[in-house]
């Protein structure tokens, strides 16, 4: 039985499991005292009736068999369009028809979704300013988008190897870095990351270039006119009424005024150039602290007993200190100076008879420390870290830059922004530990 084919087993089966009835009838007939002839007739008109029904079963499994044998091959063919009218019948044979056609549904519509995302992804590597390569496991080029083309000035063809691109070297190095390289469009500072992936279960690698020059430079001029902008700010503040001053005293003086009829305005004028001139003073001592912030020192030290140092250089107000003692490695003396200028602008938001929280709460090998106030909030945060920028009398603009290059000098990050629950601000630390 197992070397017959399913078609041949099926009437078999359908044989043998009437021919007991066949037997029954055969003796049946032979016992009912008919004559030979009539008794014949009803034995072939039953045996002929066995056999049919026996095929016709075997012609009916088949064919539906036949039927989900093609839908299942136009699906391997990558053809959804056919669909069974049997998924309308009631029955086992009814679900499995319907399950074909909502496979073959299902199916058509991964290839369209996979077709669009395809395209979109030919679309995105073709149109943006990052060179991409892909090679195969004998570091044969295989795809390379058009910022690729540009770089290598139009040599990168399909096929040839990375080492005649000079490329293998990039190849071995896994991972991201930073390099100052030269390729054949020119030479600059580049962030090249490569890696492997694998298609058809065999190895491949991805190469990825990215020109860091434009940006730097892009940035860099950037930077350089908001430096400008703001010293040449705050130099007109200081010049204006120096040259404002000096102008008024030579007019009088050339009109021929006595000197001494002159001495409060000489005094009331120098006043002025010595105010101006110390402002100017301490507004070139703070840029020289951003510039020369030193790199920090890590220790281990734990973070209440910082946080309570800090908080009691300002006695105007009690702040409220929330979080479990920790071990942390960090620059003590930098942070300190964090959470003074945090804690300083806080009881300044705050005023008199308001109310200061410091909190903080370790997860993920992370530390995240805030500091709440309930005063009036920020009406914008656009120049709030530019420096030198400040909306108190009296401030130097400095202190919100100098936390956060404190921050990132430790791999973290200082955020401001207004508490979504109540009136005030909250600024928060996080830190890796």
């Amino acid at each position: 039985m197992k070397r017959m084919t399913f078609e041949s087993r099926l009437v078999v089966l359908a044989l043998a499991g009437g021919l007991p009835a066949l037997i029954v009838a055969g003796f049946l007939l032979l016992d009912s005292g008919m004559a030979f002839g009539v008794r014949a007739l009803i034995f072939g008109a039953l045996l002929l009736a066995w056999l049919g029904f026996a095929m016709r079963l075997r012609g009916e499994v088949t064919y539906h068999l036949n039927t989900l044998s093609n839908l299942l091959e136009a699906l391997r063919e990558e053809d959804y369009s056919l669909r069974s009218r049997r998924a309308r019948e009631s029955g086992a044979l009814g679900d499995v028809f319907r399950e074909v056609n909502v496979l073959s549904t299902t199916l058509r519509e991964q290839r369209v979704q996979a077709r669009e995302a395809s395209a979109l992804l030919r679309k995105v590597l073709a149109e943006i300013d990052i060179a991409v390569f892909a090679f195969d496991g004998a570091q044969r080029l295989m795809l390379v988008n058009r910022a690729g083309e540009r770089l290598m000035n139009g040599d990168a063809r399909l096929g040839v190897d990375a080492a005649s691109l000079e490329l293998d070297e990039l190849l071995i190095a896994e991972g991201r870095q930073i390099l100052t390289r030269r390729f054949p469009a020119g030479s600059g500072r580049w962030d090249v990351w490569s890696g492997t992936f694998r298609q058809s279960g065999l190895p491949h690698y991805l190469l990825v270039v990215s020109d860091l020059s434009r940006a730097l430079r892009e940035e860099e001029r950037k930077a350089w006119q908001r430096l400008v902008r703001v010293m040449g700010h705050e130099l007109n503040n200081s010049l204006t009424p120096i040259k404002s001053m000096a102008t008024t005293l030579r007019t009088r003086l050339a009109q021929g005024v006595a000197v001494e009829s002159l001495r409060e305005d000489l005094v009331s004028s120098l006043d002025v150039i010595a105010s101006r001139s110390e402002a100017l003073g301490r507004f070139m001592a703070g840029y020289t602290m951003l510039a020369r912030l030193p790199a920090p020192r890590h220790r281990n030290v734990r973070l209440r007993a910082l946080v309570e140092r800090a908080v009691a250089i300002d006695t105007r107000l009690t702040v409220r200190l929330e979080g479990e003692d920790t071990g942390i490695r960090v620059d003590p003396d930098q942070l300190e100076q964090l959470l003074i200028n945090l804690v300083k602008n806080a009881i300044d938001a705050a005023g008199e008879g308001g109310e200061v929280d410091v909190r903080w709460s370790t997860a993920a090998e992370s530390l995240c420390l805030e500091v709440i106030d309930n005063g009036p909030g920020l009406a914008g945060t656009d120049n709030l870290f530019v420096p030198f920028f400040t909306t108190k009398p009296g401030g130097t603009g400095i202190g919100l830059v100098l936390c956060r290059q404190i921050a990132e000098a430790h791999d973290g990050s200082l955020t401001l922004e207004n508490r979504e629950e109540a009136t005030g601000c909250v600024a928060r630390l996080e830190l890796p530990v």
